[in-house]
């Protein structure tokens, strides 16, 4: 097998319909645009017109928003952390932050900071600095031993 000699297995390709190549093709003259008419022309586009008719987008209320200022966390659970200090990705006896989270491949990427759910058991005594918790998380974070650091809540 030489490089020049690759190409793909019979009939895993198929040939491009030619338009308007003569009547023995099949799809000659008209090409098979039918007769005259707005979409024998070119230059159409009426995906969501209903012919003059309050169109169904139209017809519906809109509804909701999203807010501009909302953040959006990368979340990671107790048992999640547990089972990376289980498996020496994790080091307990230094602070886990969001840089070390990603590093030993508990989350992708960081977002808008780290918030620690209480999802699982935490045996070990690990000290926090993350963007968030949830209540239940640092009741079991301290019940193990641990510590947590949070960002102080503007006060406005």
């Amino acid at each position: 097998m030489k490089l020049n000699e690759l190409r793909d297995n019979e009939g895993a390709t198929k040939d491009r319909k030619r338009l308007g190549r003569g009547i023995g093709s099949g799809k000659g003259k008209t090409g098979g645009r039918g007769v005259k008419g707005q979409k024998a022309r070119s230059g159409v586009a009426i995906n969501g017109f209903e012919g003059g008719q309050m169109p169904l987008y139209r017809r519906l209320p809109k509804r909701g928003f999203t807010p501009i200022s909302s953040k959006s966390f990368a979340t990671v659970s107790l048992g999640r952390i547990q089972a990376a200090i289980d498996a020496k990705k994790l080091d307990a006896k230094e602070t886990v932050d969001a840089a070390a989270l990603v590093k030993a491949g508990v989350i992708r990427r960081v977002k808008d900071g780290v918030r620690v759910l209480s999802d699982g058991e935490l045996k070990a005594k690990v000290s926090f600095d993350v963007a968030g918790a949830s209540k239940a998380a640092l009741e079991k974070i301290e019940k193990a031993g641990g510590s947590i650091k949070l960002p102080e809540a503007k006060s406005e």
